[in-house]
């Protein structure tokens, strides 16, 4: 079995959120066209407590952006976003999720970020989400959402470390940076991943 994994299209990740990705709302008729090529599909959804440590706001003299350690890893101060309860937590109102059958939830782990559907980023903590999808069968999944060269990247890699195929769906993506993108891209291929665009799937 195939599945679509659509990652974060969040209010706070498309126009006016708190994490905009740049036209990040463009690619959601195209994911509700997709999801009709495939027998499962799941969604992720960030869902941090308001004392996140990747959040700037909850470190002195520190701003968005910025980068730091935080408990032996490397990372990006973000603003506050998708805030556990808040409207801009919530799945974009022009995205389908009637065919959504499960919902993983990361990033609640106030010490650790979580990029990946499947892991924290110290791989302390799994999701579930790979258990899921092998008591369902799914041999292959394609990736989609938002950002590119954070979460939907993160979440293609962890599909094809945990022994899925995987593919990334180009046009049905969007990212924050293209540079940091690119690499992205070129590191999913040497570890196995594909990119495809949306009309190799198409009917």
């Amino acid at each position: 079995m195939r599945a679509l994994i659509i990652v974060d299209i969040q209010n706070d990740f498309t126009s006016g959120g708190r994490l905009e990705v740049k036209d990040g709302e463009d690619i959601i008729p195209l994911v509700n066209r997709l999801q009709h090529e495939f027998e499962l599909i799941v969604a992720t959804q960030d869902w941090h407590p308001g004392d996140h440590k990747s959040f700037a706001s909850n470190h002195v003299n520190r701003k968005p952006f910025e980068q730091i350690m935080l408990n032996g890893l490397e990372q990006v101060l973000w603003p506050d976003h998708c805030v556990q309860g808040s409207g801009g937590a919530e799945f974009h109102p022009d995205l389908d999720m009637n065919r959504v059958a499960s919902i993983f939830r990361k990033g609640m782990d106030r010490e650790v970020d979580s990029y990946s559907g499947f892991f924290d980023n110290g791989h302390l903590h799994t999701t579930g989400l790979a258990g899921y999808l092998r008591e369902q069968k799914v041999k292959e999944v394609f990736v989609a959402g938002l950002a590119g060269d954070y979460c939907v990247y993160y979440t293609a890699r962890d599909a094809v470390l945990e022994g899925f195929g995987c593919s990334l769906i180009l046009d049905a993506t969007k990212p924050i940076s293209t540079d940091k993108f690119d690499r992205a891209k070129e590191e999913l291929r040497r570890l196995g991943g594909k990119i495809i665009e949306s009309k190799d799937l198409l009917s």
